[in-house]
């Protein structure tokens, strides 16, 4: 049945059922709280405050963008500078209407932050909570737990923080909960004077579902038995420590548990009093007891003929005794499935203490079974637990006590199967990387032989950038580490990176320590004007690089000096009196004299978050340079320097007959420029330029078949894969919204963590028939029915691979290979895209389409951006998408981005399905051309050295070529002794630089101002890195230059004005020896050992680059070759005489 829907009903209270991820339910929460205010004639506002971080990233904001909503419902949203000052706030919101100045009846608050933001707010948790909550306001503490670490630094479990300051605890089970407890948690928070914790996960939080979101669907009762104390137990203007103390422990926590008693929050879901077993579980857990449970082919029906009973607990503490004990009544089992620090475990066996008649306890540990000293674990306290190993552990558990069936012994046999196909081989993984241009590329790097410590977000990926960087602390600990350690170092100065969001929450104390303790220091302070890792959010008070100059100068630092992209907007003057400004060039002097200073120095580099730009530009609010960098790659060597200069991914692959060269990717790059920083005369700098876009060809698709869509048992499983930052979140939020259109139940969570900065990205979507078929979204292994692969690595990473099961799973990816970010940093990488695509080919065998979605969707689309609509076009066409083309249709409207452009995307997805070759055709995809045969390689070099030189050059290139014994070592000799020959020195560089003009305009449109970056040997210079200073010169230059290639016939002669040079006399070094090498291995190639003859031949390949970096490459192919020639000598021949 199809649904009328729009994006707003997320927060329209007349509209219900709303499809809402757990964030969005925060929001509606305070909306439905203020309408029940209001609705029992209370006049009530609502506060709410807390500090982002995952897995509550984006509760700020959702909070923003709803502001009207809010404001309109008297909802006020402040964001704090630290969790901790926000709990403050809270406390003092619940102060409001105390002394008679209050505006309202009362203020309820909501309270958000990550586990580690928990641990941090301790202190004001304990003294708030003792204080109490108003009597018409409440507070409730949204705690964000990343239990597995997947988007944090430590695994946390924030149940304990709140039980030892004596908050209620409530765990909700899915996006409904969220809504159901926060109604729950106000009243409860209002009748017991306690603040009340909600207990928020990935799965619950980060989650998306059809819900049921009227105002008045929780119907909630007062205790009428529960004896209060004098006074009540809500906050009061006059009140003592002790008299708090007391109060809390002889009637708010007993008030609590009461009220969960009034309302049955913990309630018996499956069986009925008089069976023998009972599974006890709650939030998360709960959804994977559900599932094991359904792995096991256990519904309710069969649970109940087993004697089988379910209790789900929402509020974990305190635990309503007087439920648990009545169903628990006549159990021979109790069986817990709690991850972490059990809570539950120790409140259950604390209830049956007295009275345990046999009643058994399994949860932590299977009774009291030992096994080499300990007892045996049956739900670990570490890390999480996951459906699968759940089922294994019940099935067993079940079997012993006298319930087998055949249902669970199939069950079994098939987790045992999907176990044994979990064992995929990680062929290449895609991690998080720093943005295009990312201002982290350059403010994180150190000098040779100083080291740093990263810092919290995006500084920490700096660890894995081979950056001398490694170690960090907890947020606002940066540095404080090292007060402790430098005393007991031989090592006299460390470098420590810091971010404005952390010197803004909480990193300035730090700061402030190492200045106390006298520590030599350098603080590396990035002003990037956003907080980058949760959605780009400015900075709270207006904190601006000045400010924290000014705060830094008055700390007592012995010396501030502000590094800064020149393309930013930096005015010297507002910078305190004696604080440097340099442009970012200067960054290693920099840091080399500050090193050298005794105590604190604070280095502030300052740069625009580049994710932070682009969206800036695109509403026209920040700066956006008339400039664009092109690579000429006939002159480039594929060295790679400019990727170790820049650290930048919009750096990519160009595969030429003459090896892999670089190119820039114009709709990744972020216009930092830093890639021309890279010593080599290929860029082009471009004025006055648009990128070219392919134009999408005008191309009538055909009327295509409608698919025949699954058919929906229990629930359909879908997975979404891609790069962070491509739109892979937005084709799973497309696909949950067009299943609710559709009248279905969808439940969406996404799989990302830092992922989101170029890492690898799933999304996992259950649709089913009715919201109620859908608990857990996580998708187990061996569950999955549909891939929906917008890229390959991550496509068949081990982990996706484990999801699938042959037979069941089908799937359609991208093949399209796309680089990571080891490419900046290791020059030959390549992604293994023939091992990728055949080990999805082994498990899903015939039920996979692969085709190159990317290259596709530029001929089709005139944009790559469009491939992953493709990918989901050409799913739905295959039969792997339960849900109706009308539905997805309108679902893509609601999504409000080029509209009708994904609507052709999508139709041209369909067409691969239907007809691939004349998909490919229209999109004149590139037909994998037939690789150059031996003699024609062979004869693309010898023309190329008539041009580069003469026909005589040729001629000796083939002379030398034509002695090689057999193919192997002819195609070696070819490569190898082509790339000395042809070495580009002026003339060549000149030849080339001819076509600059043809090449930028075939990159761009419009009326084009070009310059070439060079380092002419006539002019002398030198930059800040040491290396020849490279300088912009225009094309009357360039067209100068043009001339010297008529003067090449003096390359190599005594007449040579450019032959002196070092680099020129190492050239010409380096082709006599390798002839004489190539002389002596051909003369002896028999009897040698040819491998490593070959390899020797080819070495000159790894001889890339211009000017120090062409030397250094030289120097270890120096190395190289000692070795090569040791090994040819040491051949088969030289083997056998010693074995006589």
């Amino acid at each position: 049945m199809r649904q009328d829907v729009s994006l707003h009903d997320r927060f329209d209270l007349e509209k219900s059922p709303v499809l809402l991820n757990g964030t969005q339910a925060m929001v509606r929460l305070m909306l439905i709280q203020a309408a029940r205010d209001k609705a029992a004639g209370l006049n009530t506002a609502g506060l709410v405050t807390g500090y982002r971080g995952s897995p509550l990233g984006g509760v700020d904001s959702w909070m923003m963008k709803a502001g009207r909503d809010l404001a309109d419902a008297g909802v006020v949203f402040q964001p704090g500078l630290n969790e901790d000052l926000a709990a403050t706030a809270l406390w003092g919101s619940q102060q409001a209407e105390l002394r008679g100045e209050g505006t309202h009846d009362g203020v309820f608050g909501l309270w958000y932050g990550k586990g580690p933001g928990v641990d941090r707010t301790g202190d004001v948790m304990r003294h708030a909570n003792m204080a109490g909550s108003s009597r018409h306001g409440g507070v409730l503490m949204a705690m964000g737990d990343d239990h597995t670490g997947e988007s944090s630094t430590v695994l946390h479990q924030s149940d304990w923080a709140m039980v030892d300051a004596y908050m209620p605890v409530l765990s909700p089970a899915g996006v409904q909960e969220i809504l159901d407890l926060g109604v729950y948690g106000y009243a409860l928070s209002r009748f017991s004077g306690l603040w009340a914790g909600l207990k928020l996960m990935k799965d619950t939080v980060e989650a998306t579902s059809v819900v049921d979101g009227r105002p008045d669907r929780m119907n909630l009762v007062t205790p009428e038995n529960f004896v209060m104390p004098d006074g009540g137990l809500n906050i009061r203007l006059v009140d003592d420590r002790i008299v708090q103390e007391a109060r809390m422990i002889d009637y708010k926590r007993f008030a609590a548990e009461a009220f969960a008693r009034a309302n049955r929050i913990d309630s018996r879901v499956w069986g009925h009093p008089g069976a023998k077993i009972g599974f006890v579980a709650a939030g998360k857990n709960w959804l994977d007891l559900v599932h094991a449970l359904s792995l096991l082919g256990i519904g309710e029906a069969e649970a109940e003929r087993l004697g089988i009973t379910t209790y789900k607990v929402a509020q974990t503490w305190p635990l309503d005794m007087d439920s648990f004990h009545e169903f628990a009544e006549g159990l021979d089992l109790i069986v817990v499935v709690e991850e972490k620090r059990k809570l539950i475990e120790v409140q259950i066996k604390e209830a049956i203490f007295d009275d345990r008649r046999g009643r058994r306890v399994y949860g932590w540990h299977k009774g009291d079974t030992w096994e080499h000293g300990r007892r045996l674990e049956l739900f670990p306290t570490r890390y999480a637990l996951d459906p699968v190993m759940i089922a294994e552990k019940l099935g067993d558990i079940l079997i012993e006590e006298g319930r087998e069936t055949e249902y669970i012994k199939a069950g079994l046999a098939k987790i045992a199967e999907a176990r044994k196909a979990d064992n995929a081989e990680q062929i290449a993984a895609r991690l998080p990387y720093y943005c295009a241009g990312c201002p982290h590329n350059t403010s994180t790097k150190v000098p040779e032989g100083s080291r740093a410590y990263a810092g919290i977000g995006c500084h920490y990926m700096v660890q894995w950038m081979d950056r001398s960087t490694l170690g960090f602390t907890h947020m606002g600990g940066e540095g404080a580490n090292w007060i402790g350690e430098a005393p007991f170092s031989t090592r006299e100065h460390v470098f420590q990176n810091l971010g404005d969001g952390t010197y803004n929450h909480s990193g300035i104390q730090a700061v402030r320590a190492a200045i106390a303790a006298g520590t030599n220091i350098t603080y590396k302070i990035l002003y990037n004007d956003a907080v980058a890792m949760t959605g780009g959010q400015a900075n709270e008070g207006g904190l601006d690089p000045y400010r924290i100059a000014a705060e830094m100068t008055a700390a007592g630092v012995k010396r501030l000096v502000v590094v800064h992209d020149p393309k930013e907007e930096v005015d010297p003057a507002r910078f305190p009196k004696g604080v440097e400004v340099r442009e970012r060039d200067q960054l290693e002097n920099t840091e080399k004299e500050l090193r050298e200073i005794k105590g604190v120095t604070v280095l502030l580099y300052v740069q625009t978050c580049a994710a932070e730009k682009r969206r800036r530009r695109k509403k026209g609010k920040f700066p956006d340079p008339d400039k664009r960098i092109l690579i000429n790659t006939d002159i480039c060597e594929g060295c790679g320097d400019c990727g170790v200069q820049s650290n930048c991914v919009a750096i990519v692959p160009e595969e030429t007959e003459l090896g892999r060269k670089r190119a820039i990717d114009q709709s990744a790059c972020n216009k930092d420029f830093s890639c021309l920083k890279g010593f080599c005369p290929s860029f082009i700098e471009v004025e006055g330029g648009t990128p070219r876009k392919k134009a999408a060809p005008n191309i009538t698709m055909p009327d295509m078949p409608d698919p025949v869509l699954p058919t929906i048992d229990g629930t359909w499983n879908m997975v979404v894969t891609g790069v962070g930052g491509t739109g892979v979140v937005t084709i799973g939020a497309v696909l949950a919204q067009a299943a609710h259109i559709d009248g279905k139940g969808a439940g969406m969570m996404e799989m990302a963590g830092l992922a989101q900065k170029g890492g690898a990205v799933a999304v996992h979507l259950r649709v089913g028939e009715t919201p109620e078929a859908i608990s857990a979204i996580r998708i187990a292994t061996g569950e999955l029915d549909a891939l929906i692969g917008g890229e390959l690595v991550v496509s068949a990473d081990a982990k996706t691979l484990g999801l699938m099961s042959t037979g069941r799973t089908g799937g359609v990816v991208d093949s399209h290979e796309t680089v990571t970010g080891d490419f900046t940093r290791d020059t030959d990488f390549r992604i293994p895209g023939d091992r990728l695509a055949l080990s999805l080919e082994a498990r899903l065998k015939d039920r996979v389409t692969l085709f190159d979605a990317t290259e596709l969707a530029e001929g089709l689309m005139g944009d790559t951006i469009y491939s992953n609509m493709m990918v989901m076009g050409a799913s739905w066409q295959a039969g792997l998408i339960p849900i109706g083309y009308e539905a997805i249709m309108t679902a893509i409207e609601l999504n409000g981005q080029a509209v009708e452009r994904n609507k052709r995307a999508f139709e041209a997805g369909r067409w691969v399905i239907v007809d691939r070759e004349a998909a490919e055709r229209a999109a004149g995809s590139r037909v994998v051309q037939k690789p150059l045969t031996l003699d024609e390689k062979i004869a693309f070099r010898e023309r190329h050295l008539t041009a580069y030189q003469n026909a005589r050059l040729a001629k000796k290139y083939r002379k030398l070529v034509d002695r090689a014994p057999d193919d192997a070592m002819r195609e070696a000799l070819a490569l190898g002794y082509h790339k000395l020959l042809s070495y580009k020195d002026e003339y060549e560089v000149a030849r080339l630089l001819r076509d600059t003009r043809a090449k930028a305009e075939a990159a761009f449109e419009g009326d084009l101002s070009l310059k070439v970056h060079l380092a002419p040997p006539v002019m002398n210079g030198t930059a800040p890195d040491g290396r020849p200073k490279k300088r912009a010169f225009g094309e009357g230059f360039v067209n100068a230059l043009g001339l010297l290639p008529r003067f090449k016939v003096l390359r190599g002669t005594p007449l040579d004005p450019f032959g002196r040079s070092e680099e020129r006399r190492m050239e010409r070094a380096l082709i006599a020896e390798y002839e004489r090498d190539m002389d002596m291995v051909l003369n002896g190639y028999e009897g040698g050992e040819k491998a490593a003859a070959q390899a020797l031949a080819r070495l000159p390949l790894d001889i890339r680059g211009f000017g120090p970096v062409k030397e250094s490459n030289a120097e270890k192919a120096a190395k190289r070759r000692e070795e090569l020639l040791a090994a040819f000598r040491d051949g088969p021949q030289a083997q056998a005489k010693a074995a006589e």
